[in-house]
């Protein structure tokens, strides 16, 4: 009996839930084959996924919800587990707290013997302790927040999928606006890399992706303030969607981009230190952190790594300039692209950078992105390798299969779009 699209989507979503309640039992062996084969399926489960959600324009509202209802259970799976113990979130908790107690996270050293005190079980293990603070005043302002509540892991990581499960409606609300099927919000919702990278380890990005989508929404009924300051304080998450700023232009007043300045300057002002902005360690994260970075690796052979940092912005600016110039409407594709495009030059790729794609990609011209979201998680065996006291290298195969699966996407997407015109002349 052939199954209706309704009961493939219901099959492969018992698959995910499958798949990743394994790989929530094994969360604690990140890399080791049994968490990545398991996410791996469930990686392969959503793309076959995403291809009925192509295939088919519009699906009963029960699936929509039960779609959901299964997303809420498999996130709640990796929510109740422990984040590794050189997770990020130990830094989150270690710079909500200092600044509770009168300090300047970007100015301190967690390995400072003086501040030992100031250590709790979470913060002993957070990692690179001889650094300060890489992170924006956006995120330091959340972290401050968060644990002014509750001074905990499990606090943060709450937090955090409490703004997932917030960008549920406002991506209903997009695709009801653009006239897109309610069932796109499952192509968000059941992405694996939600569970591991927000409801297991608990990261900050999900934090600017919900004030990305908000000024995404904004912008679409030209709300320009709202639009303006969203993506500023997103900006001031994480620095990635600045190469976004072509796609606003004389889309928002100039008066709204100033403001915008002024409410993200205004997050700095608690850490000015003797009156010049506080970068903390990034730029040493800049210089120093590699990781899954074919295209940088292979440009710093030739030029200094500040100069190629600074290509990878360009490539997003330039990028998002030309999207700007050839969409009049604004588009999911002109957000998307960009930020790819900065992320592919990148020095640093982990998994948890492409959710800042996620709520944009329901195109067959982002296939190739959506491809890569899910060709990354091989990238998680370094994690393993590491504990085997391998390099925190990626290997050459993982790669090849993780780009190589990118490239190949977008030869035959760009092949396709040749020869349709052609054919339909024909």
């Amino acid at each position: 009996m052939k199954l209706t699209p309704s009961r493939r989507v219901y099959a492969l979503g018992a698959v995910l839930l499958v798949a990743l309640t394994i790989c929530s039992r094994n969360f604690s062996s990140r890399g080791a084959p049994s968490f990545i084969i398991p996410l791996a399926v469930a990686g392969i489960a959503y793309l076959l996924a995403v291809r009925e959600f192509f295939s088919t324009p519009t699906f009963p509202r029960r699936v929509i919800v039960i779609g959901l209802v299964l997303a809420g259970l498999w996130h709640l799976l990796f929510l109740v587990k422990p984040p590794g113990l050189d997770d990020d979130i130990h830094r989150y908790v270690w710079d909500g707290r200092v600044q509770r107690l009168g300090y300047n996270p970007y100015i301190v050293v967690p390995s400072d013997p003086a501040l030992g005190a100031l250590h709790t079980p979470e913060t002993r293990t957070l990692n690179h302790p001889d650094l300060p603070s890489p992170y924006p005043a956006g995120a330091q302002f959340f972290f401050r927040s968060v644990t002014a509540i509750h001074e905990s892991m499990f606090a943060l990581k709450v937090a955090f999928v409490v703004c997932d499960f917030a960008i549920v409606p406002v991506l209903l609300y997009v695709l009801r606006c653009n006239g897109q099927g309610s069932h796109w919000v499952l192509a968000y919702a059941w992405h694996p890399l939600l569970a591991t990278e927000v409801a297991g380890s608990g990261h900050i990005d999900i934090v600017g992706v919900l004030l990305l989508l908000v000024s995404f929404a904004a912008l679409m009924r030209r709300w320009r303030v709202t639009a303006a300051v969203a993506l500023g304080l997103a900006i001031a998450v994480k620095f990635l969607p600045v190469v976004l700023l072509p796609l606003y232009w004389k889309r928002v007043r100039v008066r709204d981009g100033l403001l915008a300045a002024v409410v993200v300057g205004l997050l700095y002002v608690p850490f000015l230190n003797h009156g010049r902005i506080p970068l903390g360690s990034l730029g040493t994260y800049l210089q120093s952190f590699r990781f899954n970075d074919p295209v940088f690796a292979t440009l710093e052979r030739v030029a200094p790594p500040q100069l190629v940092v600074g290509l990878a912005v360009l490539a997003g600016f330039l990028t998002a300039i030309w999207m700007r110039i050839k969409c009049a409407s604004l588009s999911a594709d002109a957000f998307a692209w960009p930020m790819a495009a900065s992320l592919l030059c990148a020095p640093v790729v982990y998994p948890w950078y492409l959710l800042w794609l996620l709520p944009f990609l329901r195109s067959a011209a982002t296939l190739p992105i959506l491809i890569w979201t899910v060709s990354i998680i091989p990238t998680y065996c370094v994690w393993h390798l590491r504990t085997l006291g391998r390099p925190w290298l990626v290997p050459g195969w993982i790669l090849l299969l993780e780009y190589g699966s990118v490239a190949a996407a977008g030869v035959i997407i760009t092949r396709r779009r040749f020869t349709r015109p052609a054919a339909a002349r024909r």
